[in-house]
C-alpha cells in the first residue's frame, strides 16, 4: 500500500577537512562533521593498517569517476541526506568507495557490508572505516557464510532510513531477520539484474514492505555498465584466472540479456565462435540476427571450450551438462550468485580437485579422465579473479545511484511498496554528465522541432 512521504532533512554544514588518510575537498567527498549525531558502530574490517593504501586506490579511483565526483560536490553544498542513516550491500571496493563517500558528503551516516566474501578490497575497506569518517564497515575478504550474513545485519542494526542492494541480501535480511526496522524505512535502490528479480518476487507475493528503485534497469545503466563494463571486465576475470587465447575458441554464453550481449560481443571480438544459450525467443532472434548461433545448453555442452553463465537464474549450467563437456572445459559465473553453475553437482562428479591450479581456477578430475576447470568458485568471476568494472563504468552506475537516493530523500511523494523505475530526468542527467567528461557535445531541439513532435496535427 502507498507509504507517506517523509520531508527531507537539509542542512548546510560544510565539508570537513580532511581526515586521518583520507583525501580532502568536495571532489573527494568530503564528510561534513557528524556533529553531536551518533556515534559510527564499530567496523569489522581486516586491518585498520592498511587504510593509507586503501586511500590510494580510492583516489585512483576517483580520478576515473567525474560524474560522482560532481554529484559529491553537489552534495556537499545541498546536504540532501543531512541526518539520515544508509545501510549499503556493496562490493567493497575503490570505486564502491567514491560513493559512499559521496553519500558521507552528503550529510548520511553510512554503514557498509560486502555483498560478495571474495571482492573485498581489504585496503579499501581500512580507509573507508578510519576513525571519524562517519563510515561503519563489516567486511573482510574471504569470510564464510555465517560472517558475511553476520556483517549484513550488523549494517542495518541501527535502523536504516535508506538501503543501497546488490543482489537483495540486505533487503531480504531486513524482511526476515531484522522485520521490527522495516517502519523506518523510507525506501533504497538496487543496481543488480539479481537483486531486481528477487524484488519483483517480493512486491508479487505481497511481502515488500518499502519502494525500491531498480536504478539496474536504467538506459544508461544498462548500456554502459551491463554492456560495456560486464562485458570487458568477464573477459579480463577469465584471462586472468586462465592465461588462456581466446582466438579460436569456442564460447558459451548462457543468457542474451545486456550482460550476456556485452560477454559474447568482446569473446567475439577477441576472435572467439560464440554459442549463446537462451530461454526467452525475442532475446534468442536478437542472438542470431547479431550473428551467434544459438543452441539449448545440452547441445551446446559438448562444443564449448569456456563457458559464462550470465542469466540471473540458477541451475543453468548442471551435473548433466558437466557429464558432456569436453576436456579442459573453463566453467566462469558473471551472475551475482554462486547458484547458476551447479558446483555441488561439479563436487559430485569429481574423483579428485585440485582448488587452485592458478589464482581463482580449481582443477575437477571426473571418473573418466576428463579435467573440468572451475574459475571464482562459481562467483562472479570479473570481481574475484579480477578488479570488476572499470571505474568509468561505475561512475554512470554509483552516479545514478547517488542522485536515486536524493530523490527518495527529498520526499516523491507517495511511493507504493513496488519497485520502481528511475525518473528519466536521473537518467538523462547522469548521460548528459558523463558525455561532457567525453568531451562530447549533443544537439538540442530548436523551438519549431519542439512543436513538431508535441503536435498531432502537423502531417507530411
Amino acid at each position: 500500500m502507498p507509504r507517506p512521504g517523509a520531508a527531507p532533512l537539509r542542512g548546510s554544514a560544510p565539508a570537513a577537512g580532511r581526515e586521518s588518510g583520507a583525501a580532502s575537498g568536495p571532489e573527494a567527498g568530503a564528510a561534513p562533521d557528524p556533529g553531536s549525531g551518533p556515534a559510527p558502530a564499530r567496523s569489522d574490517i581486516a586491518d585498520p593498517g592498511l587504510a593509507e593504501a586503501g586511500d590510494a586506490r580510492i583516489d585512483w579511483a576517483r580520478r576515473a569517476m567525474p560524474v560522482l565526483g560532481l554529484v559529491a560536490e553537489r552534495f556537499a553544498a545541498e546536504q540532501p541526506l543531512l541526518g539520515l542513516t544508509v545501510a549499503a550491500c556493496l562490493h567493497v571496493t575503490a570505486e564502491s568507495a567514491v560513493l559512499i563517500r559521496a553519500l558521507r558528503a552528503g550529510g548520511a551516516r553510512v554503514l557498509l557490508a560486502a555483498s560478495n566474501p571474495l571482492s573485498t578490497q581489504d585496503d579499501t575497506a581500512a580507509a573507508l572505516a578510519q576513525a571519524g569518517s562517519g563510515i561503519s564497515v563489516f567486511a573482510r575478504a574471504g569470510v564464510d557464510r555465517e560472517t558475511y550474513y553476520a556483517h549484513i545485519r550488523r549494517a542495518v542494526e541501527p535502523g536504516p532510513d535508506l538501503v543501497i542492494d546488490d543482489g537483495g541480501d540486505l533487503v531480504n535480511t531486513l524482511h526476515q531477520d531484522c522485520p521490527r526496522l522495516l517502519a523506518t524505512v523510507r525506501g533504497g535502490c538496487e543496481s543488480t539484474t539479481s537483486g531486481v528479480i528477487r524484488l519483483r518476487q517480493m512486491a508479487a507475493a505481497g511481502a515488500l514492505a518499502f519502494p525500491v528503485v531498480a536504478v539496474n534497469d536504467t538506459a544508461a545503466k544498462r548500456m554502459v555498465d551491463n554492456g560495456c563494463g560486464t562485458g570487458q571486465s568477464v573477459i579480463d576475470g577469465i584471462l586472468r584466472a586462465t592465461n588462456t587465447l581466446l582466438a579460436g575458441k569456442t564460447v558459451v554464453v548462457a543468457g542474451f540479456g545486456p550482460c550476456g550481449q556485452g560477454i559474447a560481443s568482446r569473446a567475439r571480438g577477441l576472435g572467439a565462435q560464440v554459442i549463446v544459450t537462451e530461454i526467452d525467443p525475442v532475446r534468442a532472434l536478437d542472438a542470431v540476427l547479431q550473428g551467434f548461433r544459438v543452441l539449448p545448453m545440452l547441445a551446446a555442452a559438448p562444443l564449448g571450450e569456456i563457458f559464462v553463465t550470465a542469466t540471473g537464474s540458477r541451475d543453468v549450467i548442471t551435473g548433466e551438462h558437466m557429464a558432456v563437456m569436453r576436456d579442459g572445459a573453463m566453467l566462469a559465473n558473471a551472475g551475482h550468485f554462486d547458484v547458476e553453475i551447479d558446483v555441488r553437482a561439479l563436487d559430485r562428479l569429481a574423483v579428485g580437485v585440485h582448488p587452485e591450479v592458478r589464482p581463482h581456477a580449481g582443477d575437477y578430475v571426473l571418473a573418466d579422465g576428463r579435467r573440468l576447470l572451475l574459475l571464482a568458485e562459481g562467483r562472479v568471476v570479473n570481481l574475484v579473479a579480477a578488479e570488476g568494472h572499470p571505474a568509468a563504468v561505475m561512475d554512470v552506475s554509483f552516479g545514478l545511484q547517488a542522485l536515486a537516493l536524493a530523490w527518495l530523500a527529498a520526499d516523491p511523494g507517495p511511493l507504493a511498496d513496488q519497485v520502481h523505475a528511475v525518473p528519466g530526468s536521473i537518467d538523462a542527467e547522469v548521460a548528459r554528465l558523463k558525455l561532457a567528461s567525453l568531451g562530447a557535445q549533443i544537439d538540442t531541439l530548436t523551438a519549431g522541432q519542439s512543436e513538431y513532435l508535441a503536435s498531432w496535427r502537423q502531417g507530411s
